[in-house]
């Protein structure tokens, strides 16, 4: 996807609320773009998402990437201050992640989009911020599915561990976001426990107490299997599918050591 595409993919995608703000902020101080497309008297408030099942307008695979590479940006920018500073490793992470999925232009172009963001939470301050980033994460569950918003979050957690550890105030700053997002705490715990190798750690991936019957194992088991299933973020692009698989087969991989030892 061009760059040009990109940016215009997110002024579609956005509709006038906390997010468009935002855009406004972080991409009209740096493009000659408006954001017509979402604030004329004829769409304003009122445009609906595109998961809706009452026959509203359905946002393209290009806008459904763009919205949630932006989304991807306002909650980083969220998470990477949350400790206070901001590190070599999650800004690389997230330069590897746009140059893949948007391009060498477009990795610029959103670097300095998160720059632009990390000025205004400078310019309103800890507290404003916070509650504008409340606000977008209500905007975006409005309009992106579950397993979507899934896979934001564990984009979040990715960009926290970028660094080898995670800091405390992260965590914090990425359940946040996760409730936020209307997601339970279960699934943002599973998110953190992934990489573990040990049975208990496999136990809070499947988000199932270890004295759980057989039957709420499995039961928790084909829950995640659908929520965490890489076709339903297929839209989103190849790398975003890849990186669902990756989860896909660790959550197998949890699930096959908690079967195995429980002899099923």
């Amino acid at each position: 996807m061009s760059a040009g595409k990109w940016i215009g993919g997110i002024i579609g995608w956005i509709t006038a609320g906390p997010l468009g703000a935002l855009a406004g902020v972080a991409i009209g101080a740096m493009f000659d773009v408006g954001l017509d497309s979402v604030n004329n008297p004829g769409n304003a408030g009122t445009r609906e998402g595109a998961f809706g099942d009452n026959g509203s307008r359905q946002y393209s695979d290009d806008e459904q990437r763009s919205g949630f590479m932006f989304s991807l940006l306002v909650l980083a920018s969220y998470v990477i201050r949350a400790d206070g500073r901001v590190m070599h490793s999650e800004m690389q992470l997230v330069r590897e992640f746009l140059r893949q999925n948007f391009g060498v232009a477009a990795q610029s172009q959103g670097e300095q989009i998160l720059l632009r963001l990390f000025d205004e939470q400078k310019r309103q301050g800890t507290f404003r911020f916070k509650n504008t980033v409340a606000d977008c994460c209500q905007q975006i569950a409005r309009y992106m599915d579950y397993s979507q918003r899934l896979q934001l979050v564990n984009f979040l957690v990715l960009i926290s561990q970028a660094d080898g550890k995670v800091d405390p105030q992260e965590v914090m700053a990425i359940n946040e976001c996760g409730h936020w997002l209307g997601m339970s705490k279960q699934d943002i715990d599973s998110l953190f426990s992934l990489k573990g190798d040990t049975l208990d750690e496999a136990y809070r991936v499947l988000g199932v107490d270890p004295n759980a019957s057989d039957d709420e194992v499995r039961k928790a088991y084909r829950k995640l299997a659908l929520e965490h299933h890489p076709d339903r973020v297929a839209a989103l692009g190849e790398d975003v599918r890849k990186a669902a698989e990756k989860k896909f087969q660790e959550i197998n991989a949890a699930k096959e050591k908690v079967f195995k030892a429980r002899g099923l």
